[in-house]
């Protein structure tokens, strides 16, 4: 990680720079397989599950058998472990949910709005090099929490055309019984179009490679949400000289084992802890599995001293972190002050990594810098927020003639009229 001692704001935009992403050529490679999906269904899927995944599937929905199967192939200490996550999970979820909120604007008029599941759901998990059965919770739970009418899983199979004992444990755990054998990009396009066994849905949800997120942004110009754009992985860690080197070198760690493009970042106020840090960093990269991913992702990352706190608070806003780790003797106060993160871990016992599985918030975060306008999964994903008025008499004689008044000035006359014809009658 290369060191940057006090950099003028002139420099941050380039210093603060994501790994590029070239999505427009992915799109374009990408795009042939959503047409053949769209075209000729399952048939597309299956012969695309035998290019990419060299399996041969014949029904792409898991049977029931399949689930007692991996039930018991996994582990009894994983098997407690999930069940602590689902609980934090949807502990910390369903106390998300609203009550309809109902206001008497004036007298006679209501308004209210109240959540709505979005009845078709399509969750992706991918399979690659790390089978994240923990995803499987953070946006199942949430979608059944919510109410979601029908929610379904798309996940890639091996070659032999199993999915990862986990990823079925954990889905049938929280009650999502409905998982096919589908990955890449044409999963993408079965929710997108409908196929003769993969229904069309109405959002998307999950992460996934290039290819995947490629596939998502098209899904948005066929009508279809997605939960938010994404790119590589991302953890911003801001310590002082309170904090503990050996923690700051095992949280950037975590997220630089997650893929090459990912990124690290370490902000600090204090240069022996950058200097501690980066001996640490070495003597834990030298045992780590995923060491070469590790590698490269350290070269996509910097550390920054910045000595001013205020100006390292600036800093940390502007980079808009996915995950940021506050490793401050006075965390809780600087909390209050960060506006652009998808979750903040505050204090040094609080790794990014409890986030990740099991203390209850949802690791589906904006990444890329779109924390600054987007906002992580919660049950408010799941809904949408529908408004509702009523008016009787006594309100439209006391409003419609202000609203006559704004539509004749916008001359919109049938907007006029259909408060006009209304009085007429009262």
């Amino acid at each position: 990680m290369k060191l940057y001692k006090n950099p003028s704001k002139s420099e941050w935009s380039e210093l603060l720079l994501r790994p590029a992403m070239s999505i427009e050529e992915i799109e374009k490679q990408v795009q042939p397989i959503l047409k053949a999906v769209q075209n000729e269904g399952d048939a597309a899927l299956r012969a695309f599950s035998l290019q990419f995944d060299r399996a041969d599937i014949d029904s792409f929905l898991v049977s029931e058998e399949e689930f007692a199967e991996a039930e018991k192939l996994v582990a009894p200490e994983l098997k407690e472990s999930i069940s602590i996550a689902i609980e934090n999970i949807t502990k910390f979820h369903a106390a998300q949910k609203t009550e309809t909120l109902k206001v008497e604007t004036m007298k006679g008029i209501q308004c209210w709005r109240k959540s709505v599941p979005i009845q078709k759901v399509g969750l992706y998990i991918p399979g690659g090099t790390a089978p994240l059965f923990s995803t499987v919770i953070m946006i199942g739970a949430p979608a059944l929490i919510a109410g979601c009418e029908e929610v379904f899983l798309c996940t890639p199979p091996n070659s032999k055309g199993k999915i990862h004992p986990a990823i079925l444990y954990a889905a049938q755990k929280i009650g999502l019984t409905k998982v096919f054998k589908v990955g890449g990009a044409q999963a993408i396009a079965a929710m997108t179009y409908g196929t003769e066994s993969i229904p069309k849905v109405s959002k998307i949800f999950g992460p996934g490679n290039q290819y995947v997120t490629a596939a998502k942004q098209l899904a948005t110009k066929e009508g279809i949400a997605i939960d938010m754009p994404a790119g590589p992985s991302e953890v911003l860690v801001w310590a002082d000289d309170t904090a503990h080197p050996s923690f700051i070198a095992a949280d950037l760690l975590s997220q630089a084992e997650h893929g090459t493009d990912s990124q690290v970042i370490l902000v600090s106020t204090s240069e022996d802890t950058i200097r501690k840090t980066e001996e640490e960093l070495e003597k834990q990269l030298a045992v780590l599995p995923r060491q070469e991913i590790a590698k490269k992702a350290l070269n996509n990352s910097r550390s920054f001293l910045i000595e001013d706190e205020n100006t390292a608070l600036e800093l940390v806003n502007e980079y808009a972190a996915e995950h940021l780790i506050l490793s401050l003797d006075n965390a809780e106060e600087v909390a209050e002050k960060i506006i652009n993160a998808g979750s903040v871990f505050v204090g040094h016992y609080t790794p990014e990594s409890a986030g990740d599985y099991a203390s209850g918030t949802n690791h589906t975060l904006p990444t890329y810098g779109y924390a600054k306008n987007y906002s992580g999964v919660s049950l408010d994903s799941y809904y949408r927020k529908i408004t509702f008025q009523k008016i009787d008499k006594e309100g439209l004689k006391a409003l419609g003639p202000h609203v006559e008044r704004m539509a004749a000035a916008e001359e919109l006359e049938a907007h006029k009229n259909a408060i006009t014809v209304r009085l007429n009658e009262c």
